[in-house]
């Protein structure tokens, strides 16, 4: 076998090219992953506007979302109407 006497370097320009697709893949996973791991909000400015109550008369937190009080569970398991 005949050897050139050349050694075989690596192309700058395909291992850039290497970086660069495995950020793209990282990023598509972590983006990916956000989106299909959290869970949609409960507070639904909707439930304020239908019933004339603010979110604080369900929610703990007075801007809406987050843990019930009393109230808002009653809300819930009344199928989202204000109890009686």
């Amino acid at each position: 076998m005949i050897h050139s006497g050349k050694s075989h370097q690596s192309n700058p320009i395909l291992g850039a090219g290497y970086l660069t697709a495995g950020i793209a893949i990282a990023l598509l996973i972590g983006v990916t992953m956000a989106v299909v791991g959290t869970t949609p909000a409960n507070a639904k400015p909707e439930f304020a506007a239908q019933t004339g109550l603010p979110c604080g008369q369900c929610h703990q937190n007075p801007a809406g979302g987050g843990k019930l009080k009393t109230f808002g569970e009653k809300f819930k398991a009344n199928g989202n109407k204000v109890p009686k």
